[in-house]
């Protein structure tokens, strides 16, 4: 998300490189090329037109301080401005009400309203380490209540049957009931969706809001819907007392318009966003973070996050062990690396929160592939753990039993074992005194060889 927005805001900061100060003259010129960056973004035209005003009045006769360029004061600016409509700090979820705390889910259907509960609901039991039960209030479409069942299920929560017959209200109320007898701290309630917003649909869920009342009440949007989010954002807040918003399919949007509408058009924060797919890929929404990585400024906090989170710290561990004996790397270690790398949500993420990675030349930033990681997986699988210990002895006739296995070309197995042997060379370095020092001079702010590319 973010990725055309953040090439047209790094081009905007060079060009104002090389000044001595922020002119009216070269502000206004500047802000002209925001706003384009901002409607190409899909942000509202309402929504520009605030934002400029408020980083005009910032910007104006603003001197360059110390070592700073105009680009830098600029952009600073930006990114305050950025970070304060997105709204300035993270808002967690209120649980402080007494058990179960329920959270009501609404928003249009196609949104990922039930695989975002499952995902709220895997959050909450692994990080906050709570008893969470989910239910499904939409009678309408009979699958979204065995794709809820099937999600609670994998990730552990309890699930409470929908008996269509009862209604919504007395669906909820029954869940609640069984929520509090089986002790859960939330239920979470699913509802029903549609393909735009109608009466039916809104008294459905004003009428489920009245029967339960949520303590938590978040609006599930889509980030590919662009102005259309600010619409639905705005009928949703009028129809109930929002708390909070979840924005989904983040991977899935280069523009980001929707992050930068939706928080002031409703007045609610964004508590989380949507990464992936998977129920482990739902994050708290950091404005402040949002805004560092629209501007090329990358995320480090949230890498470090991911890192203690999501990368199994024994093997971690065991790895930096067996460099430091000199024990060599093989290809099972570099499938591990490629597993570790893909629970952080791929190559592509990874890079999205890297300072300066905005600033790649387009041949590197365009080789950077998250597919071929899987298909590097496929190969590596295709060996046996002899070949796998033993690289060396891939000859011929084993590379092409591996190419059959895994669905690939020879020349993709010849491709992956080079790759291997550049990065078994690096490893080597970093595994010597000085090495990663040394290491890190060789690549001369290069990616580094092994790098999933095309």
């Amino acid at each position: 998300m973010f990725q055309n927005l953040t090439n047209r805001l790094s081009d905007v900061v060079k060009n104002l490189s090389g000044r001595a100060r922020l002119t009216e003259e070269n502000i206004e010129q500047t802000l002209r090329e925001v706003r384009i960056a901002l409607l190409e973004a899909d942000v509202g035209v309402e929504i520009i037109q605030d934002f400029l005003a408020d980083v005009r009045v910032r910007a104006l006769g603003q001197d360059v301080v110390g070592s700073l360029t105009p680009g830098q004061a600029f952009i600073g600016i930006v990114n305050d401005e950025l970070t304060n409509l997105m709204g300035a700090e993270n808002s967690a979820l209120d649980l402080s009400a007494k058990a179960p705390v329920v959270v009501l889910m609404a928003g249009l259907q196609g949104a990922g309203k039930t695989t975002t509960a499952a995902k709220l609901a895997r959050r909450l039991i692994e990080h906050d380490k709570k008893q969470v039960g989910l239910v499904s209030c939409d009678i309408h479409r009979p699958a979204a209540i065995e794709q809820l069942r099937v999600l609670a299920a994998e990730i552990g929560a309890n699930h409470y049957p929908s008996n269509v017959e009862a209604g919504v209200e007395g669906i909820a109320s029954t869940a609640f009931e069984q929520a509090r007898r089986a002790f859960d701290d939330v239920l979470i309630v699913d509802t029903a969706g549609r393909l735009a917003i109608d009466e039916q649909m809104m008294d459905e869920i004003k009428r489920l809001h009245g029967a339960i009342n949520p303590h938590e009440t978040l609006f599930v949007v889509d980030a590919m819907m662009g102005q259309d989010a600010v619409q639905t954002a705005r009928a949703f807040n009028d129809a109930l007392p929002l708390t909070g918003v979840i924005l989904t399919k983040s991977d899935g949007d280069a523009r980001g318009g929707a992050a930068l509408s939706v928080r002031r058009v409703t007045g609610k924060p964004i508590k989380f966003i949507g990464t992936g797919e998977k129920t482990e890929a739902l994050e708290p929404f950091h404005p402040e973070r949002i805004a560092s990585r629209i501007l090329g400024m990358g995320d480090v906090l949230s890498l470090i996050e991911e890192v203690e989170q999501k990368v199994d710290q024994d093997k971690a561990v065991k790895f930096a062990d067996k460099l430091k004996k000199g024990k060599g790397f093989d290809l099972q270690d570099f499938r591990d690396q490629l597993d570790q790398m893909s629970n952080m949500g791929g190559m592509s993420a990874l890079v999205g929160k890297l300072p300066g990675m905005s600033n790649l030349p387009d041949s590197v930033s365009e080789r950077i592939n998250d597919k071929e990681m899987s298909r590097l997986g496929a190969i590596i699988d295709s060996m046996t753990p002899h070949e796998r210990q033993f690289p060396a002895v891939i000859k011929g006739s084993r590379k092409r039993r591996i190419a059959a296995g895994s669905g690939t070309q020879v020349q993709d197995v010849n491709k992956l074992l080079k790759q291997f042997m550049q990065m078994q060379k690096m490893m080597k370095k970093m595994s010597k005194k000085g090495g990663m020092k040394n290491l890190m001079r060789g690549m001369s702010g290069q990616l580094p060889p092994g790098f999933p590319m095309r």
